[in-house]
């Protein structure tokens, strides 16, 4: 659909960047306009440090996409989706949403279930469980709908409450119920919507909200990370593309050179995607997770050059 293009052009855009370059530096390099470069005094230090400024354009562009763009556009699909279905459904037994708060007898743990999104974003089907220290259920509310109101408050509508003690239960209904919450309504985004697509600040909302209620948070820290690196994987590209500027036309053409600079640049983004894998199979630290690829292919492009150079 039309809201999935910024999001495929944010994966895109280091492919199309290092083909662009690739395509650019060919012509320049057929017509000799390269070579005459070259002779005038353009060493490979100052070709790629002018790549690299050219780059920063691209860099920009690509955050904006990523990080805005796309993220908007993903939100805006699900709402639609929403309002065409009559609403979301969310996958499997719905979303469970866990925090802990302190309390006067000791911390105790909430855990949330969410069973859908109506299309105008009210949630469906709310249930909220609190649990004391020793880890003993001490309530149990259930509202059919709730509305976020700002400020970490969630206005719950017809709530039946069960307060539970050693020796009883009671039982209690309420027409509205404010709930006291650090979750916020971009961490249900991520039952509709790939960590990869969401943007860092809800990235980093979710992963302090799961880091509160001890879930595990790896997959949204690589996210998180591969967000802020994966800009300036723009500028590695165009890095990698420099190289073939200075092959011989015996060695290839122009189409040759752009088939080799694609299937470099789906390398790059498949080499990315199985390290995020990779990294939260074996808890692998996420920045590192989200940065090898990108230290590979900069160490790619350096030695190309260098190679080319050499010879």
């Amino acid at each position: 659909s039309l809201y999935a293009a910024p999001g495929h052009a944010y994966e895109l855009m280091p492919i199309a960047v290092l083909i662009g370059t690739i395509y650019s530096l060919s012509r320049l390099a057929q017509s000799s306009e390269f070579t005459i470069l070259r002779t005038g005094g353009l060493g490979p230090r100052r070709a790629l440090l002018l790549l690299a400024a050219l780059g920063v354009a691209f860099t920009g562009l690509t955050f904006v996409l990523g990080d805005i763009v796309a993220p908007f556009s993903e939100r805006q699909a699900v709402l639609l989706k929403a309002q065409a279905g009559g609403g979301l459904r969310l996958s499997g037994p719905g979303a469970w949403l866990k925090e802990k708060r302190p309390a006067a007898d000791g911390e105790h743990s909430i855990s949330a279930n969410v069973g859908g999104l109506a299309g105008d974003g009210t949630l469906t089907s709310v249930r909220i469980y609190e649990f004391d220290r020793d880890l003993r259920l001490t309530s149990v509310r259930s509202a059919e709908t709730g509305r976020f109101a700002g400020d970490g408050r969630w206005n719950l509508q017809k709530v039946k409450t069960t307060d539970i003690t050693s020796n009883s239960a009671v039982v209690s209904s309420l027409p509205e119920w404010t709930w006291q919450t650090v979750l916020q309504p971009s961490i249900l985004t991520v039952y509709q919507v790939a960590p990869e697509r969401l943007s860092m600040a809800t990235l980093y909302d979710n992963i302090r909200v799961l880091d509160t209620g001890a879930q595990k948070t790896s997959r949204f820290e690589i996210a998180f990370w591969s967000k802020v690196l994966y800009p300036v994987a723009v500028i590695v590209m165009m890095l990698l593309a420099l190289p073939f500027a200075q092959f011989q036309r015996r060695q290839g053409g122009i189409g040759f050179r752009i088939f080799a600079g694609t299937m470099l640049g789906l390398a790059f983004w498949l080499i990315g995607r199985l390290f995020s894998y990779l990294g939260v199979l074996n808890d692998w630290s996420p920045l590192f997770s989200a940065a090898f690829p990108l230290a590979v292919f900069t160490l790619l492009a350096l030695g190309m050059q260098y190679w080319v150079e050499r010879r």
